[in-house]
């Protein structure tokens, strides 16, 4: 069976109590729990750089190892090119063979020119780790203390709010699926998160826009669901805001004497 016009006002009135409610305990908690968000996301991202850093380190060491390999390899020709000289039939064999010792050893220098370089990479790769684990370690201990300060704040309400969470799920099955992403939506572009709200001294409650005498009267027929024509909430009710007149003063006219 479909719910009225009242009924569908009453139960987004409803949600909109409890989601207020849950607001304000939020809110007491401040920026804590997006700051704890923040510093999670800063210490996976100096995590991935330290983790980037020791990829590089690997990849220079193994630099290292190939050097080494290759000025070994260099230094077995050499030798054995050596021990041909003493076998050699002519002069052009013989330089042809010196200069095969000359490239090697020439290939050795260049070789041990780039060990070191690299290991002056090395070096500035570790001091780049420590630099980088010490700003790690320290934004550690901030998210340390901010959870720890939110874990307090939290634990104050945290009985209140999986109160409230149960009494949503079970108000928001009240409200049909149509008119809760309807109300979601406003509530996710509203600053105060208000989607549904009252008109309060021919004003609407949320955006404080004048609201026409007519659309008031719509409102309060509850025929069919009015939202405001300027911030685009859901009028649910016109509140009313009695005025005591004061008592007229009477003036005494003076008698005037014949």
């Amino acid at each position: 069976m479909e719910s009225t016009i009242p009924q569908k006002l009453e139960a987004l009135a409803k949600l909109q109590e409890i989601d207020s409610t849950l607001d304000e305990i939020f809110k007491v908690r401040g920026a804590l729990p997006d700051e704890v968000r923040d510093l999670e996301d800063e210490i996976a991202g100096y995590q991935t750089r330290i983790d980037k850093f020791n990829t590089d380190l690997e990849g220079v060491e193994a630099q290292i190892s190939d050097k080494k390999t290759s000025i070994k390899e260099s230094e077995a020709l050499i030798k054995k090119y050596n021990e041909q000289q003493t076998n050699v039939r002519n002069n052009r064999e013989y330089d042809a063979i010196t200069k095969e010792m000359e490239l090697q050893a020439l290939e050795i220098q260049i070789n041990e020119k780039r060990i070191k370089e690299a290991f002056v990479k090395i070096e500035a790769k570790k001091e780049e780790i420590s630099n980088t684990q010490s700003i790690l370690d320290e934004r550690k201990k901030d998210l340390d203390t901010k959870k720890s300060e939110l874990d307090v704040i939290s634990s104050e309400s945290q009985e209140e709010e999986n109160k409230l969470m149960g009494v949503r799920q079970k108000a928001q099955k009240k409200v049909e699926e149509r008119l809760l992403t309807a109300y979601e939506r406003i509530r996710g572009n509203a600053r105060n998160g208000l989607a549904v709200v009252s008109v309060k001294r021919d004003a609407c409650g949320g955006c404080f826009n004048v609201v026409p005498p007519q659309r008031q009267a719509d409102i309060k027929d509850r025929k069919k669901l009015i939202v405001c024509e300027h911030c685009g909430r859901i009028l649910a009710d016109v509140e009313f805001v009695i005025v005591e007149e004061k008592p007229k003063r009477t003036t005494r006219k003076k008698k005037v004497e014949k």
